[in-house]
């Protein structure tokens, strides 16, 4: 394993640093400084997620997060207001009056510090940052730590660590874009499977309703792996829908994926193992809106706007009490 280093360009009159860990095989990722952002997986010459070539596509809000790290709290705050420890608390709105992906000051935008550490069969850049309440309007100051490892079984890890110095929230995730297509050109052979039963039911803002559908005869069944045009075909007959973009329930755990993406044209898969009980899928064209979907985007997290529905799960971050997440991301060929 190796990990080289170089400036990818500048932001906000800083250099942004771009690290490339490669393994063995020669296989290698790529993250950058500027929003913790995951910006390459290649393997066997094959890149499986979607990237931008220049520090100016990354900056700023119109860049669809792509494979940036999300947080304080990814998805949306309904109304920018949550009760945590029986206070009311109100944090920016940034889109319809509601929270998104942690607020105009969340960790897209950030430029984080990075470390790295070299193993025998793994490596990994570790970004961290001190966030006071004051930057981003959370309750709390936030020491956060965003650790990405790659290693000789072309696995990558990524693991959100944070402690604080007042109840907060966080739940954060990674925006991945995924296209294991040759070419990335559109999605047309590309597959996915969720190990989920049900959905939750959005309201036309996308914020959860607190009731669920089940996925059994609709175009969200992706229990078997499913071509996405096929199942986005089907969404659009039933619903009028013409995207996904929708929060899945699935049942966390280390050995079974809650997710595959697959390609029909070849022996590409990925499968993503997450210790949270949520998955976000969104399709978009990143690179040109204009032209169709050419990327399936990924956002493993606890169900969305859990801190004001019951049930949702636990995403409250207490003084003393430091959390820890991962979502693993495995690649394989079969």
């Amino acid at each position: 394993m190796q990990i080289t280093t170089d400036i990818f360009g500048q932001h906000q009159g800083k250099d942004i640093e771009r690290y490339t860990i490669t393994n063995q095989a020669g296989n290698f990722i790529r993250v950058i400084t500027l929003g913790a952002t995951w910006q390459g997986f290649v393997v066997n010459g094959k890149p499986l997620i979607v990237h931008f070539d220049s520090v100016e596509r990354y900056a700023g809000p119109a860049n669809y997060c792509l494979c940036k790290s999300v947080g304080r709290v990814a998805g949306r705050i309904a109304n920018a207001t949550a009760t945590i420890d029986g206070r009311e608390t109100h944090f920016d709105a940034n889109e319809n009056g509601n929270t998104l992906h942690g607020g105009p000051n969340g960790f897209p935008e950030l430029i984080w510090n990075a470390k790295t550490e070299v193993h025998d069969s793994d490596a990994s850049v570790i970004f961290s940052r001190h966030i006071p309440s004051t930057e981003d309007n959370f309750p709390g100051d936030l020491d956060a730590k965003i650790t990405f490892t790659f290693n000789d079984d072309n696995e990558v890890a990524i693991t959100f660590d944070a402690a604080t110095t007042e109840s907060t929230l966080f739940n954060p995730t990674n925006h991945a874009y995924f296209n294991l297509t040759d070419g990335q050109k559109d999605i047309s052979s590309q597959q996915l499977q969720i190990n989920s039963n049900r959905l939750l039911a959005l309201n036309d803002q996308k914020l959860p309703t607190g009731k669920f559908i089940d996925v059994k005869g609709t175009g969200y069944d992706f229990t078997k792996a499913t071509r996405v045009p096929d199942a986005l075909a089907k969404i659009k007959s039933q619903t009028g829908k013409i995207e996904i973009d929708d929060a899945f329930e699935v049942t966390p755990s280390d050995d079974q994926p809650i997710a595959v993406l697959s390609d029909s044209n070849s022996n590409r898969n990925v499968a993503i193992y997450s210790d949270r009980n949520g998955l976000v899928v969104f399709t978009a064209n990143p690179i040109d809106d204009s032209k169709p979907y050419n990327a399936v985007a990924t956002e493993a997290q606890t169900l969305p706007d859990a801190i004001n529905h019951d049930g949702f799960g636990d995403t409250v971050l207490e003084p003393g009490k430091p959390k820890q997440y991962t979502i693993r991301y495995k690649y394989y060929e079969k």
